[in-house]
């Protein structure tokens, strides 16, 4: 009995070592998106450019809300004292495009206060256009990427059936499985671009709004400076400008 029992271990432990050990095989990620072909640079453009856009826009939109807290307070000292030399220099200064629409509003004090108002606005026109300019490649991107990454799907199946037709009786899952990762790949990399551009498209939107907010509030409050009649009354006194009934 126990020499049964010691043969049939030993028959189990033969067919055991019999049994071949499956490899594990495993990917990096640079050797999976190299799997994926020729769509995956193209997808990596896409995604330099993405990042590009993204930061120069970022830096742009960070500089253009910096500004001085005090500086519409000191614009309303320099124009109530008559100082408009004074306050031009301090637009100057400011890099921020709110400095640019007020700088433009001085430069026209001598006018009537509807065309100092059509000024400031063709002036925030072209400010926001500054602002937005480039945001429309990121949008294609963050739209295009995933449509390339689903045909990078649909050429790896059509790979795919077409290795299988061509091995005729002798098809092999290996066939279909290396379109499929083509496939797969493919996919991922054009979601993962996408995704990133589209969010990054809607937040530099977003503080775009922000920005314009801000232009709208200065050129309402430097309108009401001008609006006021005892700035306005300094102005016509200090010379830098011609009353109405002054004719």
């Amino acid at each position: 009995m126990l020499v049964n029992l010691l043969q049939i271990a030993a028959e189990a432990g033969a067919s055991a070592a019999a049994v071949p050990q499956q490899e594990v095989v495993s990917y990096s990620l640079l050797e999976m998106a190299a799997k994926g072909g020729w769509l995956m640079l193209v997808l990596l453009a896409l995604s330099i450019i993405a990042i590009y856009v993204f930061g120069k826009k970022w830096w742009m939109l960070r500089n253009a809300c910096i500004l001085d807290r005090n500086f519409l307070k000191n614009i309303h000292e320099y124009l109530h004292e008559g100082k408009m030399m004074s306050a031009l220099s301090l637009c100057r200064k400011e890099s921020s495009p709110i400095a640019r629409i007020i700088e433009r509003g001085i430069a026209k004090v001598d006018r009537p206060l509807q065309d100092i108002q059509a000024t400031m606005e063709n002036t925030g026109n072209v400010e926001v256009a500054k602002l937005e300019r480039g945001l429309p490649m990121l949008a294609t991107i963050a739209g295009g990427a995933p449509m390339i990454g689903f045909l990078g799907t649909v050429m790896g199946m059509i790979q795919a059936f077409f290795n299988m037709a061509n091995a005729g009786n002798n098809i092999d899952i290996t066939l279909l499985s290396g379109g499929i990762y083509t496939a797969m790949v493919t996919t991922v990399g054009g979601l993962i671009v996408g995704i990133l551009a589209y969010f990054g498209y809607n937040f530099l939107t977003s503080r775009v709004s922000d920005v314009v907010y801000l232009m709208d509030s200065a050129t309402a409050d430097f309108l009401d400076m001008l609006h006021d009649e005892t700035d306005m009354e300094n102005l016509f006194e200090s010379g830098c400008g011609q009353a109405p009934d002054q004719k």
